[in-house]
């Protein structure tokens, strides 16, 4: 009987992701009705994707230190990271391709009128170079100081740092074992805190919507639905399509049980339209899904930087769309040049507001600069968009997880069928996963007979 009240506070969280649900219809009807009041409602989004952000840095140190600080040898982080890296690079390049062969196709971009929003683009061209090049970018991962590195914002300095204390503590050996216990409290308080705040997230949907939808009124997403209507459909085809095909052949997983099993992560994208809103709870679930805790720890966080398939999707088909629009229509050529210039220009589009346009500007303005005034088209769908880029670099990132996990015999695949079977739940209160299944499938009976060995 012990076990109602368990699973009742475990299922509790239910509620709360139906609320972000009812909050994002009334932000929706708020922005419509009242746009003045609607657009004022904008600090409230904001302010709840900052207090996610708040947290990432924290999840990912402890993840990453506990990770490697647990492994004996170094070859196996360095192995898991460089299978990576190079997996991320060919899915962004197949994305971009994708991305252009639809561009192609559908054409979403002729016979329409954009002179009125000429000159809005130059802005986002400034912030493309106002990042810096590919050495300002590298240079910008080291932090200032090793503490710095968990308040400046930045995933990558986050990563960085995780490493290297996480190599030093494994290099202790059985002297590093109290910092270990340590930093294992210290992750449950991070994700207890993080579980706090996401009580939030209703309000700070609700928030977002309004905003978005005062801005640009439904005439905006009516206008231009041709290509937001495919720019959808692409990611669809690309998350069952190659994604859902790729991580079944490779590692026997079904993708619609695994979207099934993050739907309150993607529902909490849909709200904040952020990706990085999700992470840190990704990296509780693949870790509970099954997959080693350091191949979690490397994929997760550098696939926020480096996997970026939905914005990859994004600034090709946007290219052509503004080409087209234009009336000056990109050629074979200029179009792979395009790609190329992408492929190392996405790497950087991560966790920067306005990155997605800003990488967009850039791009064109060095292939076709008469295309920059086109950018102001986008800007009013832009944020409808990134609802469909976000969810599907989370996608993209959480694929490569078990792939990764499966080429590096890194994950368990006995747990992973029973997560995605629904018989080992996702412990919402926690959010920590302790490792090691329950002989049983129920996991409330399980946690019973633990109290009773002990």
């Amino acid at each position: 009987m012990s076990d109602t009240p368990r699973a009742a506070r475990r299922d509790r969280t239910h509620w709360l992701y139906l609320a972000v649900i009812a909050a994002v219809g009334a932000g929706i009807i708020v922005g419509w009705l009242a746009p003045d009041l609607g657009v004022s409602l904008a600090p409230l989004g904001t302010m709840f994707v900052d207090l996610i952000k708040m947290m990432i840095a924290p999840v990912i140190f402890c993840t990453i230190v506990l990770g490697i600080g647990s492994v004996r040898t170094a070859a196996t982080v360095g192995r898991v990271g460089g299978l990576a890296l190079g997996y991320f690079l060919v899915m962004s390049t197949i994305a971009l391709g994708i991305g252009l062969v639809v561009g192609n196709l559908l054409e979403p971009g002729n016979g329409m009128n954009i002179a009125k929003t000429a000159g809005a683009g130059a802005k986002y061209a400034d912030q493309a170079h106002s990042a810096g090049g590919t050495w300002d970018f590298v240079n910008g991962i080291i932090p200032t100081t090793l503490v710095s590195s968990l308040t400046a914002g930045s995933v990558l300095q986050a990563l960085f740092v995780a490493l290297l204390v996480g190599f030093a503590v494994q290099a202790m050996g059985s002297a590093g074992e109290p910092i270990l216990r340590a930093v294992t409290l210290a992750q449950k308080l991070v994700f207890r805190i993080l579980s706090m705040i996401l009580w939030l997230a209703p309000i700070g949907a609700f928030g977002a919507i309004a905003n978005v939808v005062g801005k640009t009124g439904l005439d905006a997403v009516v206008q231009l639905a041709t290509l937001m209507i495919a720019f959808y459909l692409t990611c669809l085809v690309f998350v069952f399509g190659v994604l859902g095909v790729l991580v079944r052949v490779v590692s026997g997983v079904s993708i619609l049980k695994l979207v099934r099993y993050l739907a309150r992560e993607y529902l909490l994208i849909v709200g904040t339209s952020s990706s990085e809103s999700a992470l840190p709870r990704l990296i509780a679930k693949m870790e509970h899904l099954g997959v080693e805790r350091t191949t979690v720890g490397v994929v997760v966080p550098t696939g926020y930087s480096f996997n970026l398939d939905g914005t990859a999707i994004y600034l090709t088909m946007a290219s052509i769309f503004i080409a087209d629009a234009m009336g000056k229509p990109l050629s074979l050529p200029e179009q792979l040049g395009l790609l190329l210039f992408m492929i190392v220009a996405s790497k950087g589009a991560a966790g920067v507001t306005g990155a997605g346009l800003a990488t967009l500007a850039g791009g064109l303005q060095s292939h076709r600069p008469e295309l920059l005034d086109g950018v102001g088209l986008i800007v009013g769908i832009d944020r409808f968009m990134s609802e469909a880029r976000a969810l599907t670099n989370f996608s993209g990132n959480a694929v490569a997880t078990v792939l990764i996990g499966t080429w590096t015999k890194t994950i368990d695949v006995d747990q992973v069928r029973l997560v995605l079977d629904r018989k080992l739940p996702f412990d919402e209160r926690t959010m920590v996963d302790e490792h090691g299944a329950p002989e049983s499938a129920e996991p409330a009976e399980s946690a019973e007979m633990s109290l009773v060995k002990a």
